[in-house]
């Protein structure tokens, strides 16, 4: 009976000994959100506008790492690499996760197998603005009608090959049968900072941006992307309404790498909602003309697969395959 009880508490022993370690609390350190943008675009702005309420509600420092170049795919790729522990979230949105997989034959990471959904934080609307460059263009039909006048002359900007903002105004110049020069840039804010100075023509980006530079008369807005007119540009037509059928935008939405334990992906998704419902952080989306909007992992996984089917027509239309 002795000999017995020994070997159980030996044996128990060794149990107690091999018994994995508690799971530390997350988050246990500083959190990164990276955004695969330069400083200064409506990512940008958003991801620092939810910065101080996250880590107000996950109780440590939350950082914006800006991580631009290759449509988003530097940052993409960055944000794969690191560890699944929830400590780095990654700004996603359609290019890097609905566009990319089809525009490039090859990428540094996989959308589907390196992420895991959080949640959708926001829809973006885009405006379509001309700059002093064209000073007699005061609606679409006469930009439109400028791009007819000299195929392949008239220049827009956009924030990378295959982006959002360029398909967009390819699909506006191909619903008018019109020709562009494309001319794009590492970011939002080059591309604006561009048209508002005269050097391109033309550019599709979010409502936001678009409204602020035409406030400060720099540039005009010429139509809005979305189905119906916006609150933040009441005289702007929709493409529609300009005589292009075509209603477009954008979304931003959180992912972490794969492998993330559950349980810290639901906690992030939780925090996102909360997030978007304090009441400074709405203000700042309301002046970007951004739509907050919360989803579960689920809802945002569902949404992704319908964005990539949406965005691989549209590039098999333009027929765009890059390197």
């Amino acid at each position: 009976m002795v000999e017995f009880t020994r070997r159980a508490l030996a044996a128990g022993g060794g149990l107690c000994l091999a018994a994995p370690r508690p799971a530390r609390a997350f988050p246990d350190r500083s959190l990164r959100v990276i955004v695969p943008w330069n400083a200064g675009g409506v990512t940008d702005i958003l991801a620092r506008a939810m910065a101080p309420s996250m880590q107000a509600a996950l109780g440590q420092p939350v950082v914006i790492e800006n991580r631009a170049g290759a449509n988003g795919g530097v940052g993409a790729e960055a944000a794969a690499r690191a560890a699944p522990d929830g400590h780095a979230l990654f700004v996603s949105n359609a290019d890097t996760h609905a566009i990319n997989p089809f525009a490039f034959r090859r990428l540094a990471y996989d959308p589907v197998a390196d992420f895991a959904p959080v949640s959708l934080f926001a829809r973006v609307p885009f405006a379509v603005i001309a700059g002093p460059s064209q000073p007699r263009v005061s609606a679409l039909p006469e930009l439109l009608a400028a791009a007819r006048a000299a195929p392949g002359r008239l220049s827009f900007a956009s924030w990378g090959v295959a982006s959002a903002s360029h398909l967009s105004m390819e699909r506006v110049a191909r619903a008018a049968g019109v020709e562009m020069l494309h001319v794009p840039f590492t970011g939002q804010a080059p591309g604006m900072t561009a048209v508002a100075g005269g050097q391109v023509d033309a550019m599709v980006l979010p409502a936001g941006g678009a409204e602020a530079l035409a406030r400060d008369g720099r540039v005009r807005v010429l139509a809005v992307t979305s189905a119906e007119r916006l609150a933040i540009l009441p005289a702007a037509p929709t493409l529609r309404e300009a005589g292009v059928d075509v209603v477009t935008g954008n979304w931003f939405a959180f992912h972490v790498p794969a492998r993330t334990p559950e349980p810290v992906v639901r906690r992030l998704s939780a925090v996102t909602a909360e997030v978007l419902r304090v009441p400074s952080v709405v203000e700042v989306f309301r002046q970007q003309a951004t739509n907050p909007e919360a989803t579960s992992p689920e809802g945002l996984g569902a949404f992704v697969r319908e964005e990539r089917e949406r965005w691989a027509a549209v590039i098999r239309a333009a027929n765009i395959q890059l390197e």
